[in-house]
């Protein structure tokens, strides 16, 4: 990565520092979240039943306006909602935040449900019929045709459109090339190009074609991975418990929420928790309501109660089965060799230790920024064979873990020779570092899967769940960025748009997305705080708009 892109990159931190990972980013999202729970008198429990009803065609009348069934609707927003996060995700979160963080994403999952509902139905009572024949909406339109407020439309559509590559195509088409190249040892470019020419057949079709995929794509990976999932969790039935205590335990005890050896709080289970939910189910980031402005329906309500089935799949159903298969399993607490990213690693001077609780506090207080006297290592590694010859002189950290086992490789080979550490990184860009270390996001859930009735197997599932998972991610978020493009340029757009989306779905299979994932984080508050500020102005029409709806003896039914 050049200077001036690293540089461009320590800023998007530094904003996201300031915005969604900030402390007071998951109070804003929980309390919106919270506040229409209770004026709206509990919808997520009360219309559940019918929600179900509405998605099973009770109610539906081929006269409807709209281009989707309202299952369609609902799965082609499960297939963007349903991705990476609930894999690598959950395994991130729990690595953070500990056991407490899956928690915090139920939490924000039930209030999500509710916000999901809100979202939805304004925005699809506002959408229109776009110059393309197709209709249009998501809350760039009721942000400027109720609100008036065309400059925050604006901004949501930019966003949404960023959003498109760096949450919905970019990342997702990276893990699945590296997880078909390390299960199966495919190349990347033969993976990017097969998968960006399945992908560019299918969004040339519109949300026509776009439905009827995700529609069969959504049950077919929900049903694998879930037997996957339970295969581990039965097969570690006696730990189902102490798991569920674990969780309750972390929740409500802030010193039970430990991820790692190197400890966390309870600031980090619930921080990480929270913003792990938005990123699994995407409630009140505004993207769903624009699948849902598709489905055929005369009632926005309607829609928006089937939406708030998604927060309960997603998060309720699938994120707490990785949940429970990590932790039954037991692999959050172990340490397993792995290749050490750089990102993950540091190199601090002297030497620690994990089994000594005064090492321990320095090297969390070192690691959340907080006060230690620990230091970063700058100076020389002497390696011979592969084996660090001065490692008295330094303790090498990956993955908020004290490695074990060190060894310098640069391909099959060990390494010899004196390898380079500035403040803490590794200067020589070839040598690779192996070690025992914990694991965490996809590597931590694929290990965990293989602590089953199908054994090493296992990871086969995780990465079929990755491609199906994000592969479906990429096509639902096409068309948020479409329809986003329409609004911001026209139906002139969208063409263009299509194909950047493909050619860049292809060249990020092979090519380093860090960056776009940064820019991404900032883009998902943009997207979050504009539409939370829009439907709390909108909550009196909200309640009115549900009320309506209830008079309709049909609906009583």
């Amino acid at each position: 990565m050049g200077v001036g892109l690293e540089s461009f990159n320590q800023l998007l931190l530094s904003l996201d520092g300031m915005l969604g990972s900030a402390a007071w980013f998951p109070w804003v999202l929980l309390g919106v979240g919270f506040f229409f729970t209770l004026y709206l008198g509990f919808p997520q429990v009360r219309y559940f039943g019918h929600a179900i009803k509405i998605v099973r065609g009770k109610y539906d009348k081929p006269s409807d306006p709209g281009d989707t069934s309202h299952f369609q609707a609902l799965a082609t927003a499960l297939s963007g909602t349903v991705g990476t996060g609930n894999i690598g995700g959950v395994g991130l979160a729990i690595f953070l935040g500990g056991p407490a963080a899956l928690f915090w994403m139920w939490v924000t999952a039930f209030l999500g449900m509710t916000t999901k509902f809100v979202e939805v139905t304004l925005s699809h009572k506002y959408r229109i019929k776009a110059a393309d024949g197709f209709y249009a909406g998501g809350p760039m339109f009721y942000m400027e045709r109720r609100l008036n407020m065309k400059w925050l439309a604006v901004t949501f559509a930019i966003a949404t459109v960023i959003c498109s590559f760096g949450t919905g195509s970019l990342p997702q088409v990276n893990n699945i090339a590296q997880a078909m190249h390390d299960t199966f040892g495919l190349s990347k470019m033969l993976t990017g190009g097969v998968l960006a020419v399945l992908l560019g057949l299918v969004i040339i079709g519109g949300i026509t074609r776009i439905a009827k995929v995700t529609s069969t794509i959504v049950p077919v990976m929900a049903v694998l991975y879930i037997i996957g999932a339970l295969a581990v969790i039965l097969y570690n039935y006696e730990n189902i418990i102490p798991s569920f205590s674990a969780v309750f335990a972390g929740a409500f005890n802030g010193s039970a929420a430990v991820g790692g050896f190197l400890g966390a709080s309870f600031a980090y289970a619930f921080n990480r928790g929270v913003n792990r939910g938005l990123f699994s189910n995407e409630a009140g980031q505004g993207s769903a309501p624009i699948a849902h402005a598709a489905a055929r329906a005369d009632e926005p309500v309607s829609e928006g109660m089937v939406s708030l089935l998604e927060p309960f799949i997603d998060t309720l159903i699938i994120c707490t089965l990785t949940g429970l298969v990590i932790l039954s399993s037991g692999v959050w607490t172990e340490k397993h060799m792995n290749r050490f990213e750089r990102a993950d690693m540091r190199v601090l001077a002297g030497t620690y230790t994990d089994k000594d609780e005064a090492h321990v506090k320095q090297l969390f207080g070192f690691l959340s920024g907080l006060d230690s006297d620990v230091k970063t290592y700058t100076g020389t590694i002497v390696v011979a064979d592969g084996q660090p010859l001065n490692n008295n002189e330094f303790t090498l950290i990956n993955s908020r873990s004290v490695a074990e086992g060190v060894e310098f490789r640069v391909g099959e080979d060990n390494y010899s020779g004196v390898l380079n550490v500035n403040d803490g990184r590794l200067v020589n860009p070839n040598v690779e570092v192996w070690g025992n270390s914990l694991l965490h996001s996809v590597a931590l859930t694929n290990r965990a899967f293989q602590k089953g009735f199908f054994g090493e197997y296992g990871s086969y599932i995780v990465t079929l769940g990755i491609l199906l998972f994000a592969f479906s991610t990429a096509i639902a978020w096409s068309y948020y960025g479409d329809r986003s493009m329409i609004y911001l340029f026209g139906p002139k757009a969208v063409m263009p748009y299509r194909l950047v989306y493909v050619v860049a779905f292809f060249w990020a299979a092979i090519e380093d997305t860090t960056i776009i994932w940064n820019l991404s984080a900032v883009a998902i508050v943009l997207m979050t705080l504009p539409n939370l500020f829009g439907i709390s102005i909108l909550a009196r029409e909200m309640k009115d708009t549900v009320k309506d709806y209830w008079k309709d003896p049909e609906h009583r039914k």
